[in-house]
């Protein structure tokens, strides 16, 4: 792969062949200086082929003002496949650098029996650096082109970017250089190989993690301790410092149940210097989303490893909850909540709860009211997520048939709804039952499907798999092959942009859906369930392709505009702003899991990542960062505070020094709660060390050193912290051991022997 300078400006050859012409850009009217240096497949920054690494530069001595500085990439070829980190759907439009989560410019097609795949990817390490000059990526479909360049920008439309001009480069900020730069990849195959097209994410998303991520998650970013401090965290802040906030216990139907309040703000912290106000409804849920029976499982492992009979009260009280919700035909609610009212003090107008002797159930208000669906309406993806957690209390926790016998109800239901397709819809009618047409094409149909899957593992129930693995194949083939990522978030959250008219229809200028990650998520886990079931290798394919799609929504970097640890997070959408979402947390097992059935260690690093980026956001002592953020903006804050932790960061889609990009509110089941959660399961299901001894390789996972002998016949582990460690060792053949390591203390064990 090369660039070639000819009459015509700069080319990309590869193969012999023209894939791509380059429009070089000019600052005050000067054409850069161009350096190219292939990174080739034996280097370590290398992930899949060649590379070639380009970077441009000018001389600026002087003050010079241009809106914009931007390389143009026509492509020669006719790709059917594109792929961009966030929209830009008009011309004007860009994909401004705080999105840059995992940057990266994708366009493959089937060329001359060839699938190629060509990949662009900014240069990080210079991205960003100048405040005064922001990156920008583009992408315009019918025209064939992509473009890298710098541009000042604003928002519009929740987070939309618009180049807004007025850029200035000046000596001063430039040092006298101003330099882009970016890696270009062409990856071509026999159009019959079933890894490529299929799977246009895998260069990038290697590369990616290899160059940027990797040398900061060895160095243990974005937070290398161990997690228990956050967990302590965690309880005492929901438990006992803002307990009278967050836990919510009331008589239900003659039986004692609680759960944490669905979201509590600022205003109602004890230090606040004001009376409190409710920013939402006094809820507490069991969706898709604000699981309190997957956060009170965690709660669960936390109090019977700790030996708190009060704490394991509390999650038992949540289970009851979730048994509590009414079925009607096999068909329950996600939410119980509170009639609310508004007071006037001091002038103000606040709002208050009437409490929990006003009660009464009903689902997620997240829905598409313009189409007609409100609260009332059943939402089958609250309904199956609930379900698939409470087959994991069962099969993890405790053998409580109450709760095998309900979901065996609803699944009995459930079976009777598929489409002719395969499909499960989306809502059903509150009186009727009937389904509605709106999503019912859609990744939700893969919770049921995971859901099915556990519960066909537990009983030995054929009907379940095969509903199940019918159900993913049309998944395949309508949401994956085509990237269609539309679920409840997509549209009717904090972000409608295009619900009217880009609903099941792709953005032309960019040939993309609007997509949320959740479905990846949840389509991800299902095919590997399907793969695990069934023994058929094409899920554990098409799953590998959506894991990788999924992977490029995580952050594999530290970006000067991103003012907290980052590495390792996750966004939501490719029209949003978070950075560091609470969903990391459910994604961490994924890789872990995907791990163990592939072997590539880079999916146990992205893991224990996302495990780690769980954390991140709370406001505690061992965040000194986001502590610092926190308290810039809430000086009230103290250590009755610690546990607090916002859903993301940079949601508005700007963030600043003085805390901007730091919210007002905590979810406890969309935040620390479900992070307590996925440490305690993890560590669990794969200890704070990880041994895979069929590989020879053992992994830290909760705040440890392991290091493994040239022969990879033996691993030791080290205590780098101040403390005793207790040690949860999981092997991959299903054993487990605790023991104690001393305060920079060590042991070493044989990958041959327990």
């Amino acid at each position: 792969m090369r660039l070639i300078d000819g009459p015509g400006g700069l080319t990309l050859e590869a193969g012999g062949k023209a894939w791509a012409a380059l429009d070089l850009p000019l600052l005050h009217g000067e054409r850069p200086a161009v350096h190219t240096a292939l990174v080739a497949s034996q280097s370590s920054l290398a992930a899949d082929g060649e590379w070639l690494h380009v970077r441009l530069s000018w001389t600026c001595n002087e003050s010079v003002e241009q809106d914009e500085l931007a390389l143009r990439l026509r492509l020669l070829f006719e790709p059917t496949f594109w792929w961009a980190p966030h929209l830009a759907p008009a011309d004007g439009d860009c994909i401004a650098q705080h999105v840059f989560r995992a940057p990266a410019l994708i366009a493959s097609a089937t060329v001359a029996e060839e699938a190629a795949t060509l990949v662009v990817i900014p240069d990080l390490d210079l991205c960003g650096a100048q405040p005064e000059t922001p990156w920008f990526l583009d992408l315009d479909v019918p025209a064939r082109t992509f473009w890298l360049g710098m541009s000042r920008s604003e928002l519009t439309d929740h987070v939309r970017y618009r180049k807004s001009g007025g850029m200035v480069f000046s000596p001063e900020q430039s040092g006298g250089r101003v330099e882009l730069g970016f890696f270009v990849s062409l990856d071509s195959s026999p159009a019959a190989d079933p890894e490529r097209p299929a799977n246009p994410f895998r260069a990038a998303r290697r590369f990616l993690w290899q160059r940027y991520a990797r040398p900061l998650f060895d160095q243990g970013r974005p937070t290398p301790g161990p997690l228990e401090p956050y967990v302590d965290h965690t309880y005492r802040w929901a438990f006992e410092s803002w307990n009278d906030s967050v836990w919510q216990e009331f008589d239900l139907g003659g039986t004692r149940v609680g759960a944490p309040a669905f979201i509590v703000n600022v205003t109602q912290s004890p230090n606040y210097p004001g009376e409190p106000s409710l920013r939402e409804v006094l809820s507490v849920w069991n969706q898709a989303w604000f699981s309190s029976l997957r956060s009170a499982a965690g709660l669960y492992r936390y109090a019977r490893r700790t030996g708190d009979d009060g704490l394991l009260q509390k999650a038992l009280m949540t289970k009851e909850l979730a048994l509590a919700a009414p079925m009607r035909d096999g068909i329950f609610p996600s939410v119980y909540r509170t009639e609310m009212t508004e007071v006037e003090v001091d002038g103000k107008v606040l709002r208050r709860s009437l409490g929990w002797d006003t009660g009464y159930w009903t689902n997620s208000d997240r829905t598409p009211t313009e189409r007609g669906i409100d609260d009332g309406w059943f939402h089958i993806v609250d309904s199956s997520w609930t379900a698939l957690q409470m087959v994991r209390w069962y099969t993890e926790l405790e053998p409580d048939d109450r709760l095998l016998a309900y979901v065996q109800t609803y699944a009995g239901k459930l079976l009777t709804l598929r489409d002719g397709d395969g499909f499960f819809p989306a809502w059903l009618h509150p009186e009727t039952l009937e389904p509605s047409e709106v999503l019912r094409v859609s990744p939700e149909t893969s919770v049921s499907a995971a859901f099915l899957l556990a519960l066909s593992k537990l009983t030995n129930d054929g009907r379940y798999q095969d509903a199940a693995l019918r159900a993913l194949d049309v998944v395949i083939d309508e949401i994956v092959a085509t990237g269609r990522w539309e679920d409840f978030e997509t549209y009717w959250s904090c972000c409608p942009f295009g619900k009217e008219e880009h609903y099941g229809r792709k953005f032309e200028r960019n040939g993309m859906y609007k997509q949320c990650n959740l479905g990846m998520f949840w389509t991800a886990e299902a095919l590997l369930a399907g793969f695990e079931a069934s023994g058929d290798v094409r899920y554990l394919q098409w799953g590998r392709r959506t894991l990788d799609e999924l992977a490029m929504t995580q952050q594999v970097w530290e970006p000067p505009f991103i003012y907290t640890p980052a590495v390792g997070g996750f966004g939501v959408m490719n029209f949003d702003g978070e950075w560091n979402d609470a969903r990391q947390s459910l994604f961490a097992e994924l890789f872990l899991d995907y791990y163990r059935v592939t072997g590539e260690t880079e999916l146990f690093e992205r893991g224990v990542a996302a495990l780690r980026a769980s954390f991140i956001m709370m406001y505690c002592p061992e965040n000194p960062v986001a502590k610092s953020l926190w308290e810039r903006r809430w000086p009230f804050f103290g250590p009755e505070d610690y546990g607090f932790m916002m859903e993301n960061y940079g949601h508005p889609g700007v963030t600043t020094p003085d805390g901007v990009g730091v919210g007002r509110f905590s979810i406890y089941d969309w935040g620390s709660g479900t992070a307590a959660a996925a440490f305690a399961r993890i560590r669990e299901h794969y200890g704070d060390v990880y041994v895979d001894a069929a590989r020879g390789r053992a992994f830290a996972v909760n705040g440890l050193a392991v290091s493994t002998d040239a022969g990879q016949s033996a691993y030791t582990i080290q205590n780098p912290g101040s403390t005793d460690r207790n040690v949860r060792l999981v092997r991959s053949t299903g054993e487990a051991h605790e023991f104690n390591i001393a305060p920079g203390g060590s042991v070493t064990g044989s990958f041959g022997q327990p």
